[in-house]
């Protein structure tokens, strides 16, 4: 399901940066570098997380296809959603990089519908199917920003 995140931080931004607003009069060199980094962290996170989905969970990042097993393993054991937060600083990073105020306001989006598709849907149906190891990882991860130490249970 590599073509979710494709349409997410190629194809949407695409059309975005050609409605041509800037985040800024003038770039300075500094957001160039940031946006570059930001990327460059955010697209191998998302791309180790998805093939951990794959590899070990048995199922895809999407939400019709979800993982047969509760994938604990990686960056997974230091935050619930690395895969989205990879996703996110992808986004963060063009917005900078390209100077594109719309890239920003969709990251910003993308990061409010996830949060409320995962608070309301996703993790109720993460707890049905896994039960009580769920419980367990949820209580002590948290869902977006990484906990400087591994989840002690992890696989």
């Amino acid at each position: 399901m590599a073509a979710l995140p494709f349409i997410v931080t190629v194809v949407i931004p695409y059309f975005m940066y050609h409605a041509g607003i800037p985040l800024f009069k003038e770039q300075p060199m500094a957001a160039k570098i940031a946006g570059a980094a930001l990327f460059c962290c955010g697209l191998p996170l998302q791309l180790y997380t998805t093939w951990l989905f794959k590899r070990y969970g048995k199922g895809t990042l999407a939400p019709w296809q979800p993982t047969q097993k509760l994938v604990i393993r990686g960056p997974y054991k230091y935050c619930r959603n690395p895969m989205i937060t990879g996703v996110v600083m992808i986004l963060a990073g063009e917005s900078l990089f390209l100077n594109a105020r719309p890239i920003a306001v969709w990251a910003v989006m993308f990061s409010l519908v996830n949060t409320a598709f995962f608070i309301f849907k996703e993790e109720p149906d993460m707890l049905e199917r896994f039960g009580g190891p769920y419980a367990q990882y949820k209580k002590q991860v948290p869902r977006w920003i990484p906990n400087l130490r591994p989840y002690k249970d992890a696989q």
